[in-house]
């Protein structure tokens, strides 16, 4: 009698994955993603976010280009006692060139650091990602640290999604052939069509150097 229950779950489990792997296949086949007009696939309004962002990246280059020429000008090369009472740090003649020009370059690489960190960070957060018409192309519309913003066409496929919407939490990184780096997709954007997202823009696309 058990025998008999476990073959009827088997056959029961084996008739549901059949019928799933159906409704996958069929729901792939059955999307047209040639579509008549541009379709806006992705959106996501966060400009405020991006100009505080790229605020900081400028207040914070200002601050340290500032003290970067603040210890280029101000550090003097005068002679501290080598005392063995004093604490290391004073025993540093902070003004001699070695570490006068150090703090200057140093000073000068973190603010500029900063800034290209926020800015790169900008350039690659996706605002609008749109299927053109006919299915084959997609915009890719970037927020800027300044001005209006960045956008470009290209073939869908050179675009390869590392990682699926639904398995994505924060981001969903977009690699375009040809550009450093990823594009990132933030997931608390709009997905207008995830059906067409999933089965254009959102694939992943295994390319041959």
């Amino acid at each position: 009698m058990s025998l008999f229950i476990k073959l009827l779950k088997l056959r029961n489990y084996a008739s549901v994955s059949v019928l799933r792997w159906r409704n996958i296949g069929q729901t792939s086949l059955d999307v047209n993603t040639n579509v008549i007009k541009d379709v806006i696939l992705y959106k996501s309004n966060n400009d405020r976010f991006f100009k505080m962002v790229n605020f900081f990246g400028i207040a914070q280059f200002g601050f340290w280009t500032y003290l970067s020429l603040t210890a280029y000008q101000t550090l003097k090369d005068i002679p501290v006692s080598q005392s063995t009472e004093s604490v290391w740090w004073r025993k540093i003649n902070f003004g001699e060139n070695r570490w006068r020009n150090s703090l200057t370059i140093i000073s000068f690489l973190i603010g500029w650091g900063i800034l290209a960190v926020s800015w790169l960070y900008t350039l690659r957060a996706v605002k609008y990602l749109i299927l053109r018409k006919g299915g084959q192309q997609a915009t890719i519309v970037t927020y800027t640290p300044l001005g209006p913003n960045r956008m470009f066409t290209l073939d869908l496929a050179n675009v390869s999604s590392t990682q699926s919407r639904t398995a994505a939490t924060s981001f969903i990184p977009l690699k375009v052939k040809g550009h450093w780096f990823y594009y990132m997709i933030d997931m608390k954007g709009e997905f207008r069509n995830t059906v067409l997202f999933d089965h254009t823009a959102g694939l992943k696309r295994v390319w041959q150097n």
